[in-house]
């Protein structure tokens, strides 16, 4: 299984952080890729600047046959699509789409100027991939500390687990 995580913390000319994910995911299966599960919405602050607006996130579970560099030149295509603009990292963005775990594989690959680990090398550190991916896959094992998603969550400290997961009368609230 293939698990992406989705965010976004700005509004795009597609609409709100929500409709930018819901947006992201249609991108997604008009690739081909077939989406198995999605995690609920959650939110947090922004990281490292609090004054950011606060992100949306989400992790789906998806089923693909393209190569991990592939999928991220797909990912990447669809996050400039979807108005992402790239000055400086942690920047707010409409849409930032993150390749978590490839089939429970430990892969390194440079593709242009990105460098990339999978699985995600910050994710054990990261309460809005954790959660949502924990409330889809319960079981999850990291690849590298073979550590079981309960231990990973249990071991954020206490300041980085400040998420909201968000219900459908929080989300009509944003939206309206």
């Amino acid at each position: 299984m293939v698990y992406l995580g989705i965010g976004s913390n700005l509004s795009s000319s597609f609409g709100s952080r929500f409709q930018n994910i819901n947006f992201a995911i249609s991108y997604i299966q008009e690739e081909k890729i077939d989406l198995i599960k999605k995690s609920s919405f959650y939110e947090t602050f922004s990281f490292p600047n609090k004054e950011d607006p606060k992100f949306i996130n989400i992790v789906i579970a998806v089923k693909t046959n393209l190569s991990p560099q592939e999928l991220m030149q797909r990912l990447l295509f669809i996050e400039q699509k979807l108005e992402r603009k790239r000055f400086k990292k942690n920047d707010p963005r409409t849409c930032d789409i993150d390749i978590i775990d490839y089939n429970n594989k430990i892969i390194n690959f440079k593709l242009n100027k990105f460098s990339l680990k999978i699985p995600h090398q910050s994710l054990s550190t990261r309460n809005f991939v954790l959660h949502p991916l924990k409330e889809i896959c319960p079981n999850w094992t990291h690849p590298v500390s073979k550590k079981n998603i309960d231990v990973l969550i249990k071991n954020l400290k206490k300041t980085n687990n400040d998420i909201t997961k968000l219900t459908e009368n929080d989300i009509n609230n944003y939206v309206k």
